[in-house]
């Protein structure tokens, strides 16, 4: 099943559940596949689909941080649910020992050997990460592996 097949079929159980939460995150969701798919011009690729939903959870994680430094409980609940929600629509996170492997992994292949080679590094290991571990996660093991 393609993954716009799955977000229908999740659609159609949500509203049928009549779960208003899950029922929001996945119109989202589908609505920010929609206008990534019209901005792109053409049919959007498994990578490209992996990335809208990655920003989704993004922008959650984001203003989860806001809602909770602002005291308010009740709207960081709210997300909390919806973030649990997103994340049934990417692949497993990375635990972190295999995010290191992958790291040391990486550094040997490209050659650095030191924090000049960074960029190197992230462009070579970003694309084996993507949508399983944060960005910045990432962007902080290749700095302390580096500065070894």
């Amino acid at each position: 099943m393609d993954f716009n097949a799955k977000i229908m079929e999740d659609l159609k159980a949500a509203m049928k559940a009549k779960d208003k939460t899950r029922l929001a995150v996945i119109r989202s969701i589908k609505s920010a596949l929609m206008n990534a798919k019209i901005k792109k011009n053409e049919a959007l690729t498994p990578d490209d689909e992996l990335a809208v939903v990655a920003s989704e959870l993004k922008q959650r994680q984001d203003s989860l941080v806001e809602f909770e430094n602002a005291g308010r409980q009740d709207l960081a609940d709210q997300l909390k649910a919806e973030i649990a929600i997103v994340k049934e629509y990417l692949p497993a996170a990375l635990s972190d020992e295999d995010l290191a492997k992958i790291v040391d992994d990486t550094i040997s292949e490209v050659g650095a050997s030191s924090m000049k080679d960074m960029g190197n590094v992230m462009k070579a290991l970003m694309p084996k990460v993507k949508g399983r571990a944060d960005g910045a996660k990432v962007n902080q093991l290749v700095k302390a592996a580096l500065s070894k």
